[in-house]
């Protein structure tokens, strides 16, 4: 059984590609733009038979940072292959300038440092949870600011529980990007958290709230921005809005 990806249509199952496979790419997440690969475009193709799972991702340039590209490779091949059952998985890396030492590093269970040796600086779980951090502020701040626009005041937001937030896709967001970060994601834990768990003072909510929005602005402006890139690249139409993003 063979399956490939149609060009034009990211976020859609191919048809032919079993869901199990297509659901586990879709937990698989850029780490700086904190969307899905398959939303984002990212996966090129996948086939599939009796023996062997093999998935194709592309990305925006050909220069995109190594180490967030093996990120995506490697999470790639967990999600595969917690899904394949007895099947092979192989998960290959195209038209990218390190697709070569990326592919065979995950392959070889060698790990970033052992991909490029004299090179990395030890593995990437630091950069994971720099970036984990960074979505859990903009996830904070889409909540906070719903709550804003019902009538709710900045200090007030000091008290504010997880259960005062409004239900949505924001709030699940939130309580997925905390519990990655092993946060407190129940309804009694405080809507606003610094990076170590602890509550947000009243007095430097606004502060906060601000760096929070320059945090998701700034991944939204990325995401658009690739976006264009990819669909540029490789011939893909454009999504609403990227041609302003890639004019400013």
């Amino acid at each position: 059984m063979t399956a490939e990806v149609t060009a034009g249509m990211p976020g859609t199952r191919p048809s032919g590609v079993d869901d199990g496979i297509w659901t586990a790419l879709g937990t698989v997440r850029d780490p700086e733009l904190d969307a899905p690969v398959t939303e984002l475009g990212f996966v090129s193709g996948v086939t599939e038979d009796a023996e062997v799972v093999t998935v194709e991702l592309r990305l925006p340039t050909y220069f995109c940072a190594p180490n967030f590209a093996y990120l995506m490779v490697a999470d790639a091949y967990d999600a595969v292959a917690a899904r394949a059952g007895s099947r092979a998985v192989v998960i290959r890396l195209l038209d990218h300038f390190a697709s070569d030492e990326i592919n065979a590093g995950v392959a070889g269970g060698r790990g970033f440092a052992g991909s490029f040796p004299g090179l990395a600086d030890g593995e990437l779980e630091q950069l994971r949870i720099t970036f984990q951090r960074k979505a859990h502020r903009a996830c904070q701040e889409q909540v906070a600011s719903r709550l804003l626009k019902d009538g709710w005041s900045v200090p007030d937001l000091a008290e504010a529980t997880l259960a005062d937030a409004l239900p949505g896709d924001e709030l699940d967001r939130l309580r997925r990007r905390r519990t990655e970060l092993g946060l407190p994601s129940g309804p009694s834990a405080a809507l606003l958290l610094q990076d170590d768990g602890s509550p947000i003072r009243q007095l430097d909510l606004p502060v906060q709230l601000r760096l929070a929005k320059t945090t998701r602005i700034s991944i939204e402006g990325n995401s658009g921005l690739c976006r264009g890139l990819l669909s540029v690249r490789y011939g893909l139409p454009r999504p609403d809005g990227v041609d302003q993003v890639i004019a400013g």
